[in-house]
């Protein structure tokens, strides 16, 4: 039986394999799941939690998944240079290595978890608009056969990309809004 911090269970009554260390890394890694310290211990949540991945593939993932969509962006720009298709190449790339980086944190802290955080009222605008973005990308790249579209979209999916991004970090969006009002007053 997994302990969680909500049993109540004095460190020091844990058993031997059990470090001061172990518990605190349990409670950081319930943290940063998400995961709800008031938990019980129902039968579904046990079979949810010994179906999940563990910590250690959680990471491995994420960083696979961020490699991976790091790779695709850069990948996209060396395309740019190509006559022709160059252009739309890089749109896909792109796209796609968005689409990597934004899954890579899916498995950090779950699917449900990430999808929930993107809607929040503070990133629910920049959300819209980078998936509207990339949805528009990838339609001038295929079906509308408009390269500068692509491009001009491709622009606007990495702005959106970058204020989504920044929602993480507290007061870092105002800071940028505060540096750009400065800049251009």
């Amino acid at each position: 039986r997994r302990l969680r911090s909500g049993d109540g269970v004095c460190v020091r009554c844990l058993p031997s394999r059990w470090t001061q260390r172990d518990w605190n890394m349990d409670k950081l890694k319930k943290v940063l799941n998400g995961s709800d310290s008031t938990e019980n211990g129902s039968p579904l949540n046990e079979v949810l939690e010994g179906t999940s991945l563990g910590w250690g593939t959680r990471v491995k993932g994420f960083l696979a998944c961020f490699v991976a969509g790091i790779i695709c962006s850069l990948l996209g720009v060396c395309f740019l240079w190509i006559p022709k298709r160059g252009l739309i190449l890089f749109a896909v790339f792109y796209s796609i290595g968005n689409i990597s980086s934004i899954g890579s944190t899916m498995f950090l802290m779950g699917p449900v978890k990430q999808i929930k955080k993107m809607f929040e009222p503070t990133r629910l605008i920049a959300t819209i608009v980078m998936l509207v973005c990339l949805v528009c990308t990838l339609c001038s790249a295929f079906w509308w056969k408009k390269a500068a579209l692509a491009l001009i979209f491709c622009v606007l999916q990495f702005f959106a990309m970058a204020w989504y991004s920044i929602s993480y970090i507290p007061f870092a969006r105002d800071a940028v809004m505060k540096c750009f009002t400065t800049c251009l007053a």
